[in-house]
């Protein structure tokens, strides 16, 4: 297998953009119907994940260490789409396939032999960490809806009972879906692991979101839904070891930081928080009562809430950052930031220039998503985590 002959290939491929996915569906589709109930209902989202995901397994075809734990991961995971290990050659054949249609002349027996190679592996470690994920825990777990309060016209706050008991950690981010709707979207949960096992989600309808619309607007209590297994560790405590903590959070972003504060609470650690939550206006401080609630039972805990619209000054906004900022010096402190791509971009910015070293931020970057059968990669593959906001991104 000629990991420089693969690449040079793919960029070939690659250049012909939407048409390769829209190849690769139709060959898929035609050859095999019974596959098409395993993607969502509306394609146009998943062709760029398909693109995106075997861009990234060629561009590290030669790293077999970094590319084997992301691939057992992608096939653990995939198991909640119903991914058996039969439906890996039919795939197979619908990528060699589209391959060899956008490479016409340029297809050889060589490029066949190497491509058949390279999925050969993918295709054997996906299967793999699947059959190991069986003994772990199951492909998803159905929670009933015990809770269901509309916060705002677009923001819920769920609560969740799964029926078995879900391990997370505070941080991290669940898969969900709904029955009626083949796609997943991932949430930060905004509690730390509870004795109950419930799980509270704040949800923001996104335009054309077809799961957080659902859950938004279509949605009651006693309704049942599917979670995923937990991924992602890169907004949970372990980053920080011990240290104290600045906290920043915007929107629905408060959902994971309101469980990273929680978890503190019951570790009884004694370390000092610092946490300012952001809202345009005083109205869209959803989970009001909650923060009150917290900044008034921990005295290791500070709370600023910063609104960032001021009528006199229209167009500006102030980000929790700039008024943590003003507050005072926090470079000894973990800082955690959560919100949307605007927020944590400009909050990442501020920090660096301020001399805040890059390993005591923790942020989600846009990382990676799973929404159906393969992945779309954008920055790194260190966390699936959002927040609660449903973009191509949450």
């Amino acid at each position: 297998m000629d990991a420089a002959r693969l690449k040079q290939s793919w960029s070939l491929v690659a250049a012909h953009g939407d048409q390769v996915p829209l190849f690769f569906y139709s060959t898929l589709f035609l050859a095999h119907p019974d596959t098409r109930q395993m993607f969502p209902t509306n394609m146009a989202g998943q062709r760029d994940r398909l693109v995106a995901a075997l861009g990234h397994i060629v561009s590290h075809v030669d790293e077999v260490d970094r590319l084997s734990g992301f691939l057992g991961s992608l096939g653990a995971d995939h198991r909640k789409f119903a991914v058996r290990a039969e439906h890996y050659p039919l795939v197979g054949e619908a990528l060699l396939a589209t391959l060899r249609h956008f490479l016409g002349d340029r297809w050889t027996e060589e490029l066949s032999r190497d491509w058949a190679a390279a999925y050969g592996l993918v295709s054997q470690v996906m299967v793999g960490a699947a059959q190991a994920a069986e003994a772990v825990h199951p492909p998803w777990w159905v929670a009933e809806i015990v809770g269901h309060e509309r916060r705002a016209f677009d923001v819920a706050v769920l609560t969740l009972r799964p029926q078995y008991l879900l391990p997370f950690t505070a941080g991290q981010s669940i898969g969900v879906s709904h029955p009626a709707v083949r796609s997943w979207r991932y949430y930060s949960p905004a509690n730390a692991p509870r004795a109950d096992g419930t799980v509270e989600l704040h949800v923001r309808a996104a335009p054309g979101g077809a799961v957080s619309s659902r859950l938004v607007y279509g949605c009651a209590v006693g309704d049942q839904l599917h979670l995923a297994a937990p991924v992602g560790d890169r907004l949970t405590l372990r980053q920080a070891g011990s240290a104290d903590l600045l906290l920043l959070a915007a929107g629905t972003g408060w959902a994971p930081v309101k469980a990273l504060v929680e978890q503190v609470a019951a570790e009884g650690s004694g370390r000092r928080v610092a946490l300012y939550v952001g809202a345009r206006t005083r109205t869209e401080f959803y989970d009001g009562d909650a923060i009150d609630k917290l900044a008034s039972s921990f005295p290791w805990l500070s709370v600023t809430c910063v609104v960032g619209a001021d009528l006199h000054r229209p167009g500006e906004l102030t980000h929790p950052v700039d008024r943590a900022l003003a507050d005072g010096d926090w470079r000894s402190r973990h800082v955690f930031v959560c919100g949307s791509d605007e927020m944590v971009s400009h909050s990442v910015a501020a920090l660096s220039g301020a001399g805040y070293q890059a390993g005591r931020l923790h942020h989600e970057g846009s990382g990676r998503h799973w929404y159906g059968p393969t992945w779309r990669t954008v920055v790194d593959q260190a966390t699936v985590s959002r927040t609660g906001d449903e973009r191509l991104a949450r």
